[in-house]
């Protein structure tokens, strides 16, 4: 792992490995659109409690914010590559634990599984970071919004892997959770074509970088991680309720699966053009477009439950996660030393998938609290409107302090 440099310098090692990222972000990758669609639906097979259907999502949201305090310092100390390939043995356990789970009609097997996915779910989350790593300060954005760009090919091959095995065995899902384990097994092979040195030791006198509490008394720093995690929760609070909402108001699984499909493609086929816009008009007026485009998939959400207005908001909830997240990220890694990368990048996904953590759990619950589904669906949009509101209050407080700007 290489120090972040400055604009002159040759980006070719930096390129290099963006390609590697990418091929992992769509092989790898593809198991995360997988495992929401069918997440909630075969969690409502074996749960316990209909409001406990959502739960397994949640506990790979929780396994990712879990996972990211340790990683990051890892990958700083061990490099990059070790930290992605305990991802991917994540990842393949948490399949294989899931299969095992829905042969044997247990929950809590299945908990345990979805969680170990999200140790997977951490790692990825890391590929962004990873593709900033030693690229110059014009190369940075783009690298960041390539490597999310490979998330296109996840978004197409995951739903479709879901319809082909689905229903591959007699028992629904556990061929979907089995072909999760085998992506991780292949893509792991991709991390050894990394061109990332193993970190130098720390010396003596090297500088220590800030503290957590130190970097979030940085006014750019705070409002980055603010974005990103209403961003991403809300993101996931909609999409992990969207599969049931679309089930319970009289659609097919594949609906649902084409539904998200289209929801993952708007997520990621922006980054082509993200960094672009975030280098000419810069990160945060990106962001604002991304929290506008949320607000708009909430507005045509409640318009109806039509097959139109599920495709609407998900696409609108993919574009605004893109603008958002993407511009979160980069201002994020604008705004901290090298020495503090793996301090600021666990800290921030620490902060961000604990609240989209709780945003799945709170989705579950939410779709099913109205006296039917079109009630929930609608509460679970209305609940977007205090988080939206913090985020841009946030952006608006950054841009009056002239000197401090993203």
């Amino acid at each position: 792992m290489t120090a972040i440099v400055d604009s002159s310098t040759n980006d070719a090692r930096a390129k290099r490995n963006v390609i590697v990222l990418v091929m992992a972000q769509a092989i790898l990758g593809a198991q995360m659109p997988m495992l929401f669609v069918v997440g909630g639906l075969a969690g409502l097979t074996i749960a316990p409690s209909p409001l406990l259907a959502t739960l397994p999502i949640s506990l790979i949201v929780f396994g990712s914010m879990t996972t990211a305090p340790w990683i990051s310092p890892l990958m700083q100390r061990m490099g990059r590559q070790v930290g992605f390939v305990i991802g991917a043995l994540g990842g393949a356990a948490g399949g294989l634990i899931c299969a095992a789970a829905l042969y044997l009609d247990s929950f809590a097997l299945f908990l345990m599984g979805s969680y170990s996915t999200g140790i997977y779910m951490s790692a990825q989350g890391f590929y962004r970071f990873a593709a900033a790593d030693g690229a110059s300060d014009a190369y940075r954005p783009k690298a960041i919004s390539y490597v999310m760009a490979g998330g296109l090919v996840a978004a197409l091959l995951g739903p479709q892997l879901v319809k082909v095995t689905n229903e591959a065995f007699i028992y629904p899902f556990l061929g979907t959770y089995l072909a999760a384990a085998v992506l991780n097994i292949v893509g792991m092979s991709l991390f050894w074509f990394l061109d990332m040195p193993k970190p130098a030791p720390v010396a003596a006198n090297a500088p220590k970088g800030r503290t957590r509490m130190e970097l979030l008394r940085d006014p750019a720093v705070l409002v980055a991680i603010i974005c990103g995690m209403v961003t991403y929760s809300l993101m996931n609070l909609i999409m992990t309720s969207t599969p049931l909402a679309v089930v319970g108001c009289g659609f097919t699984t594949g609906d649902a699966a084409d539904i998200v499909s289209a929801h993952v493609i708007a997520m990621f086929a922006p980054s082509f053009f993200t960094g672009h816009l975030i280098a000419r008009f810069g990160a945060s007026k990106v962001v604002s477009v991304g929290l506008l485009a949320l607000g708009l998939a909430g507005v045509v959400a409640i318009a109806g439950v039509d097959l139109f207005n599920f495709y609407g908001a998900l696409v609108l909830l993919g574009l605004g996660w893109n603008f958002g997240f993407i511009g979160a990220t980069a201002m994020l890694t604008a705004n901290h030393a090298p020495e503090e990368r793996g301090t600021a990048q666990g800290l921030n996904d620490l902060i961000v998938f604990g609240f989209v953590t709780l945003a799945s759990l709170s989705s579950g619950g939410l779709v099913n609290s109205g006296a039917d589904m079109v009630a929930g669906w609608t509460a679970v949009n209305i609940a977007m409107v205090p988080f939206l509101t913090l985020a841009g209050a946030a952006l608006i407080w950054l841009r009056l302090r002239p000197l401090e700007v993203a």
